[in-house]
């Protein structure tokens, strides 16, 4: 759960501190407010209530419809599985509901289907109108995105009151399409810069009610998690060089010209052991991220936390990984239940008052802004 829009891995309706901001931030617009006159509430912890062999039921179920209709119902599997993760989602004794229809998410795979076909098509029949198929593609995916994050929120609740998405289509072409070209000229090293500012458009363009978020972590961040993750993973595979420092030589000596001595074997194992540190060390990474944008996500002037730590994380992906290979992937449900609960049960939200008067309130004001929303809910990508 890194994100407010993604509850299945994150929602990112589910509210994934501010490092830099003081406690007295407001709405949108990051006006001050007079802390000391609201009283402190206590934290109130997120939890999850779901089981390894509940949902077992439902994604069996799920993945035996999805074969049997060749994809059809993988809509209305997705509408089962987010509605399940929203239900047993917890935070100040109410759980989050997911309200999507099933027919607006086959539209938007079916769109995604003969984009791509057309794409494959058009290379097929000549490289220069593959190329003009992947301009239309890349100038067609942020304003699919967009509309995809606005299905998402304005169908994700909490006590009755929805979530939603204001951002323009423009902020959107500008986060996932300019940033990403941009980066691409800069050898990706513009990419962290590019990561905040996407995160900085979902956050600060999605409302709960009438109240904003707002994001508030920098560019240095993001830089700063990037080279902890990137440094920790290279100075593993640096030792791993060194331990195999023979190994490595040979395969040299092979590209040279030379002649196979049968290093076969251990050249298996330099590549295994590359491999394997990889996977432990992308939980820091997915564990750094977490931690950065939700404690710098605020709702008005409640604030959130995260507190994941790295060695947990990695146990818990470890662990499900060898569950799924021993079963042959029957094991993926309990392992998507394990992670789902250990993410959304680091998060707490820290109300800046009473939370029944902040809830009260957004309730209030809450149904007139999603009247002008109706358009939006037969329509939905579903990334």
């Amino acid at each position: 759960m890194s994100d407010i829009h993604d509850l299945n891995g994150q929602p990112d309706a589910t509210p994934d501190h501010a490092s830099t901001a003081s406690p007295g931030f407001g709405g949108h617009d990051g006006a001050p407010v007079a802390a000391a006159s609201i009283p402190a509430a206590p934290p109130e912890r997120f939890t999850f209530s779901g089981r390894g062999s509940e949902y077992f039921r439902i994604w069996i179920v799920n993945l035996l419809l999805s074969i049997i209709t060749v994809g059809i119902y993988s809509a209305w599997a997705k509408v089962r599985r987010l509605r399940y993760f929203y239900d047993n989602t917890t935070v100040a004794g109410n759980s989050f509901d997911y309200h999507g229809n099933p027919v607006a998410i086959l539209k938007g795979r079916v769109a995604a289907v003969v984009l791509l076909f057309i794409y494959h098509a058009a290379f097929s029949i000549g490289p220069t109108l593959g190329l003009l198929a992947l301009v239309v593609m890349g100038l067609a995916v942020p304003w699919l995105i967009w509309r995809s994050l606005q299905f998402k929120l304005y169908n994700s609740s909490y006590r009755g009151i929805r979530f939603g998405f204001r951002g323009s289509a423009g902020g959107a072409y500008l986060a996932y399409l300019v940033g990403p070209v941009l980066s691409a000229f800069t050898l990706q090293l513009l990419w962290p810069f590019v990561h905040q500012r996407i995160k900085r458009f979902q956050h600060n363009e999605s409302r709960f009610g009438t109240t904003h978020f707002s994001f508030h972590a920098s560019p240095g961040g993001f830089y700063k998690a990037y080279l902890i993750g990137i440094g920790i993973w290279l100075a593993g595979f640096i030792a791993i060089l060194l331990a195999f420092g023979s190994t490595v030589a040979a395969m040299v000596s092979l590209g040279s010209g030379g002649t196979d001595d049968g290093g076969g074997l251990p050249m298996f194992l330099v590549l295994l052991s590359v491999y394997a540190w990889s996977f432990l060390a992308l939980p820091l990474f997915l564990t750094l991220m977490q931690n950065l944008i939700w404690n710098n996500t605020r709702l008005g002037e409640h604030r959130f936390s995260s507190d994941m730590r790295w060695s947990r994380m990695m146990f818990i992906m470890f662990t499900n990984v060898i569950g799924i290979i021993c079963t042959l992937g029957l094991y993926t449900p309990f392992a998507q239940v394990r992670a789902m609960r250990y993410r959304i049960e680091a998060m707490s939200l820290h109300p800046a008052g009473s939370l029944d008067d902040f809830l009260a309130s957004a309730e209030a004001a809450g149904s007139a802004a999603g009247e002008g929303m109706t358009d939006l809910l037969d329509f939905d990508l579903s990334l």
